[in-house]
């Protein structure tokens, strides 16, 4: 039974409105892909042929998806310089495209397409570059299954991402930059991957917050928080992941959380979380990251894994600017 929102009411009264009942299931069902892009672009080129140049400036004023960011990108830059010089080895930059293939956040992960903003030609404008990178990631394994030659693929973006949904507070904004990291490869035994990948990752961002420290950024105290999302690995994590970790950073606080409910199901096997402490002692969450199931989906290969995360650097720069 379909969940009644918001939009679902404004779709019914539209079609009922219309005096079509079956328009919905002609749009998307009975039309092809290619001529409901076809028809749509003649729709979007008659509405712009009716938009005044004033017309324009008012939705330029009033769109919060189309204004300008509210950082420095000289700032931004400099955050992406100082990461990329502390990438861990093997780790490939890549420019991502700001489109990606429709469906790519919602027929991967547990997110509904009305939070992502889709385009009349069959893409979407990028809403997590996590997604792309698993895309990227099992595109490049199928390639080198086919040579015998797969090892671990560690691919890293810094992309300007939209979101659909209204984002609410001081620190969160319509469209905004992420700093991700993406380790795909195969399983080992023993959970060798995971906990390898696990510590690598989280290695790398506490090495950026510190960097970033050391560089005139205002970040008090960093906490990491590690979440178990399957029987019998809260023992394992706090035995190899924070027992090592917290070794080699013992001013930074690690803490497993067993009660954690967000991104269970979205993530699988394991998930962190780190915030960090403004001077003043506001406590910002920055990164998030886990292990999803989308290149064992995208190869099905169920020997496959995969850890993203990412950073929001638009976020860091708000809260602990120079």
């Amino acid at each position: 039974m379909r969940k009644e929102t918001r939009e679902n009411k404004i779709v019914d009264r539209i079609v009922r409105e219309s005096g079509l009942p079956g328009l919905l299931e002609v749009l998307t069902e009975r039309i092809t892909p290619t001529d409901l892009q076809s028809l749509l672009l003649e729709a979007f080129r008659r509405k712009a042929a009716g938009i005044s140049p004033a017309a324009l400036l008012r939705q330029y004023a009033a769109n919060r998806f189309v204004r300008c960011a509210n950082t420095s990108p000289q700032e931004a830059l400099e955050l992406d310089r100082l990461a990329f010089s502390l990438l861990p080895p093997g780790f490939e930059v890549l420019e991502l495209s700001p489109v990606s293939p429709l469906g790519a956040c919602s027929a991967l992960g547990t997110v509904d397409q009305n939070k992502v903003v889709a385009t009349i030609r069959n893409t979407e404008v990028c809403a997590d570059p996590t997604n792309v990178l698993a895309l990227e990631s099992a595109l490049r394994r199928k390639q080198a299954t086919k040579s015998r030659e797969v090892g671990d693929t560690k691919l890293c973006a810094s992309q300007r991402v939209v979101r659909a949904q209204l984002f609410k507070g001081p620190a969160s904004f319509a469209h905004f930059r992420i700093f991700s990291l993406c380790t795909a490869g195969r399983d080992r035994g023993n959970s060798l991957f995971e906990v390898e990948a696990l510590c690598e990752q989280i290695d790398f961002y506490l090495r950026l917050l510190l960097a970033a420290r050391a560089a005139g950024h205002k970040v008090g105290k960093v906490r990491v928080s590690l979440t178990p999302f399957v029987r019998g690995k809260a023992e394992l994590l706090e035995n190899q992941i924070i027992a090592r970790l917290a070794s080699k950073y013992p001013e930074i606080s690690f803490v497993l959380d067993l009660d954690r409910e967000a991104g269970r199901g979205y993530y699988i096997w394991a998930g962190f979380q780190i915030f960090a402490k403004e001077p003043e002692g506001a406590e910002w969450f920055l990164i998030d990251g886990g292990f999803t199931d989308w290149t064992e989906k995208l190869m099905r290969n169920r020997k496959e894994r995969l850890l993203i995360s990412g950073m929001g650097t638009e976020r860091f720069l708000v809260c602990f600017g120079c």
